[in-house]
């Protein structure tokens, strides 16, 4: 494990809540979202929030599409940014999968995220929190809106919780 990463990360290090990002994709097929993972369907007409190329905490991101393991093509995901680990060469992100099957909103770990002007979906969608998926620059095919500093520690403090009570109920 790297020393110089967050308290967070280490945490979700130490309890192997840190995923690839391809399991978010195996796991969530992007079939069941609204935007059915295709571009054209998130994009609105001439939006500066696109045009980012550096990411940062509290940015939802839109990673691109990927090669499953049995050569299959995968599409693309909402992602909500939640740490980084800038020390490396090539930066990495680590994010929470957003979803718009709000049917999931009865599992704990899933926090509702209302749309709005800041955050640019489309639909209210939820936040799946037990999980961390670690997703590079590259991976990323642009930026749709941010939620606030608040909203990420929310989603941090209901991940701790997450990982506690899984370490209690073994």
């Amino acid at each position: 494990m790297k020393e110089n990463l967050s308290e967070f990360l280490k945490l979700a290090y130490r309890h192997n809540k840190i995923r690839d990002v391809q399991e978010a994709f195996e796991e969530f097929p992007v079939e069941e979202e609204w935007h059915k993972g295709k571009v054209e369907n998130i994009l609105r007409e001439d939006e500066e929030t696109y045009k980012v190329i550096n990411y940062a905490i509290g940015d939802i991101i839109f990673v691109k599409q990927y090669t499953y393991s049995d050569q299959r093509s995968g599409n693309n995901h909402l992602f909500v940014i939640i740490d980084q680990d800038n020390t490396a060469v090539s930066i990495e992100n680590f994010g929470m999968l957003i979803s718009s099957n709000l049917n999931k909103l009865k599992f704990t770990s899933n926090e509702l995220l209302r749309r709005d002007e800041l955050n640019h979906l489309h639909k209210n969608s939820l936040v799946k929190t037990d999980v961390i998926y670690k997703i590079l620059n590259e991976q990323i095919e642009f930026k749709i809106g941010k939620v606030d500093m608040e909203k990420v520690e929310e989603y941090k403090k209901s991940f701790c919780e997450t990982v506690i009570n899984d370490k209690n109920n073994l």
